[in-house]
């Protein structure tokens, strides 16, 4: 590992030599040149990436990054903005939506050849994908999981879910189980004929509200939201979209093992496990926002496994998305930036060993003293449970989500949300409610 960490190191300070004498200012005076980097965050967020940034500026002279800080409420429009204005950033963080259709509007600029001369280039999922150009590469690999509480799951004698791809549960029997560990106030589960559905106190199960996560159950059922490759081919009305959908909502109206689909937003991850929920379907990333620290703070004693299999052993691979854009007066120092900002060990402490992020790069899944050095620590479920139901799983059972490839995913998700929420509350069947918006979604899908 330090051999590959000093060639990076080594790689940058051989890149300044070489370059130091030919950095010129705006104005072509010699000196260094400004760029700027945009992303939303707290003051602390803002400081750990101005702390990597001080970094970069101690390893050579030629270039200087400054952030500009916009509130996440604002982050879209502001960019919206500054689009128009023709004053758009050098680089920045943008969520995943945003990517394809600022590609498609040419206004990102093709990164398919950022890491030449580094080790290696991200895994190749992770790229956002345009007209046969790499536009971006997310800084994060995410993807979705069953995260659960270890004590419910002894309290009722279970199993724990599967951390293998090789054994992961059917659909059925994570309904089976999800019912097991659902329980009334009197203490009997949903199997019983004593369990009384409008005294619920433990739930089996959630799925987290996010409309975009719903996409891995079509996968997973052998369909999906939009033709493999084609991107304004919607397959979203196809049975085995609409089944995966139907199974979600009946896991509330008809197995009564989950609350209704949505209205569980009110709290977090960590405290439904902690209070009323055994297992929860959410994003790697809970790691770090929720169930590391309540270990500490409240003994939440958690686990992870992988998702059950309804026709494909599958998850969905995600992550927010670094860019340069073509405007940049310096857009050769921007892409030079991003890649060196890429590196695992610039994010290593503050966000990847704390199980926010992900690595990017695949030696971080393929050599154990690198997948130990991020994952082996106690904000962590144990190493060997985490390494497979998280790492391996990542490697060969993770998809990346249609906003990789698709354009108008916001749109489309917005419209999707609203056409489902008959289903969820059973005033509707999946088959009816995609049915009575296929056209609101091709319109979305175009951009309408």
């Amino acid at each position: 590992m330090k051999k590959y960490l000093g060639y990076v190191m080594a790689l940058v300070l051989s890149i300044t030599v070489l370059l130091a004498f030919t950095a010129c200012d705006a104005d072509g005076n010699d000196g260094p040149v400004t760029i700027t980097y945009a992303m939303w965050g707290d003051a602390a967020e803002v400081a750990n990436v101005q702390s990597v940034i001080d970094v970069f500026h101690s390893e050579q002279d030629r270039i200087r990054v400054e952030i500009i800080n916009i509130d996440r409420a604002e982050y879209v429009a502001a960019l919206n903005t500054m689009a128009i204005a023709g004053n758009l950033p050098d680089s920045g963080i943008v969520v995943e939506s945003m990517v394809i259709p600022w590609a498609e509007a040419g206004i990102l600029a093709d990164v398919s050849n950022m890491f030449d001369g580094f080790p290696e280039a991200p895994l190749p999922k992770l790229g956002f994908n345009w007209e046969g150009n790499t536009v971006a590469y997310s800084v994060a690999n995410e993807l979705l999981l069953i995260f659960y509480n270890r004590d419910m799951f002894d309290a009722a004698g279970v199993a724990y879910p599967p951390a293998s791809a090789a054994t992961a549960w059917t659909w059925d029997q994570f309904v089976d189980v999800a019912k097991t560990l659902t329980l009334d106030g009197n203490g009997n589960n949903a199997h019983s004929p004593n369990f009384n559905p409008a005294n619920i106190v433990q739930y089996g199960a959630s799925m987290d509200a996010a409309i975009w996560m719903l996409e891995v159950w079509a996968l997973s059922n052998g369909g999906g939201w939009f033709a493999p490759g084609q991107p304004n081919n919607l397959i979203i009305d196809q049975p085995a979209a609409i089944e995966a959908i139907q199974k979600i909502a009946d896991l509330h109206l008809v197995h009564n093992a989950a609350p209704q689909f949505g209205t569980n937003t009110a709290t977090t991850i960590e405290t439904q496990l902690l209070t009323n929920t055994a297992m929860q379907v959410n994003g790697q990333w809970s790691i770090g926002v929720w169930l590391g620290p309540a270990q500490f703070s409240d003994g939440l004693n958690y686990g992870v496994g992988v998702l059950p299999t309804m026709q494909r052993n599958v998850t969905i691979a995600t992550g927010g998305a670094n860019v340069a854009f073509n405007t940049s007066d310096h857009l050769e120092e921007a892409l030079e930036w991003l890649a060196w900002y890429a590196q695992v060990e610039n994010a290593l402490e503050g966000m990847i060993q704390t199980g926010i992020w992900m690595p990017i790069f695949p030696i971080w899944y393929h050599d154990e003293a690198y997948m130990r050095t991020w994952a082996d620590n106690p904000n962590f479920p144990p190493f060997e449970e985490y390494r497979s139901a998280v790492i391996n799983y990542a490697l060969t059972n993770a998809e990346p989500t249609a906003w990789y490839w698709v354009s108008n995913m916001e749109l489309f998700t917005d419209v999707l949300s609203t056409a489902l929420a008959p289903v969820w509350s059973g005033d509707a069947t999946a088959a009816d409610a995609i049915a009575g918006a296929m056209d609101a979604l091709r319109a979305a899908n175009r951009g309408n």
